[in-house]
This record gives C-alpha cells, structure tokens and sequence, in this order.
C-alpha cells in the first residue's frame, strides 16, 4: 500500500548498523581499531583533520551532523579516567580548537560535545576513547531524522576533510 512518502536511500549507514564493517575479532585490540589504524592511514582515507603529540582529530565516518568530529587519544584506552594528564590536556586543547574551526569554515551556532563510555552508554567503539564534538545550527533538526531517521548530509566527507585540516592551525 502506498503511503505517499517520497525516499532518500541511505543503504551505506547499513555496514554500520548491521556491523559488517567490523574487523574480526571486534574493536577491543589495536589490530582491529579504526582509530588505532587512522593514523597510518592516508589523510583521504583516514579521514585525519590534525594531529597532536598525543591526539588526532578525525572525521565521523557516519556523522550526526556535516563537520563531526571526533578527538581521540592515539593510545589505546577506553576510560576518560585512564588518560595520563599529558593526554587529558591536549584533549580538550583539540577540542576547543575544532569547535574554533569549524565555527570559521561553517559558521556552526553551537555544539553538542560528549564522551559515551562503555557500550551499555551507547559507545560504538566503546573499546578507545573519543570526544565527539558535533557542530548544530538553528533548525539542523527536521522531520529527516525525527520521522525519517535519515540524515542529509549537503557535503562528501573528503569535501569536509579538506575544508577543517586547511583551518586547523599549524
């Protein structure tokens, strides 16, 4: 039966509902970790926009909003408590300096900011710590993702790349 509702397909948010893109064995050890792999990666690949002494900051591969980021420690660690000052420092420098850069390349009106520790918490990864840091605007939440459970994304994530690592300062 028809219900009259036009349909934006989505199919590739499927490898990562259905968890197909997981390496065998799961994310727990570093041989199998996204971000423990990042990197080494090439930047197209990897999605890296900057890197610190002791943190990266990288695209979300399934961002909530254009421009989400993720700061992450390149140490293996998956409690916020487990972090050495050092780590815990340059943390929330990054964190501070991707809200300034995506601000200027996108003029972002606030932030959603925040740490899922432990699966139970809603942690995809819940086996290495990261700062997501999503950029909002006034009105970014319609009927898409409240009634469709779809989110339109206006920008390839190699476009948004490109833009923050060419902001972020040196």
């Amino acid at each position: 039966m028809a219900d009259g509702l036009d349909r934006l397909w989505t199919p590739h948010r499927m490898t990562y509902i259905s968890g197909e893109d997981r390496p065998e064995g799961g994310y727990e050890k570093p041989a199998g970790c996204p971000f423990c792999l990042a990197p080494g990666l090439p930047p197209e690949r990897s999605l890296v926009v900057a890197r610190g002494t002791h943190v990266f900051a990288v695209l979300n591969l399934y961002p909530y909003n254009p421009g989400h980021l993720l700061v992450c420690p390149y140490r293996h660690v998956a409690d916020y408590t487990e972090l050495d000052q050092a780590e815990t420092v340059e943390l929330a420098a990054f964190t501070q300096t991707a809200m300034r850069v995506v601000r200027q390349v996108s003029s972002a009106h606030g932030f959603n900011l925040g740490m899922n520790q432990g699966g139970v918490a809603g942690a995809g990864i819940a086996a290495h710590l990261h700062q997501h840091v999503v950029p909002r605007w006034g009105g970014d939440i319609n009927f898409m993702p409240v009634i469709g459970r779809t989110k339109v994304l206006p920008q390839l994530l190699s476009e948004t790349r490109e833009l923050l690592a060419r902001a972020w300062p040196s």
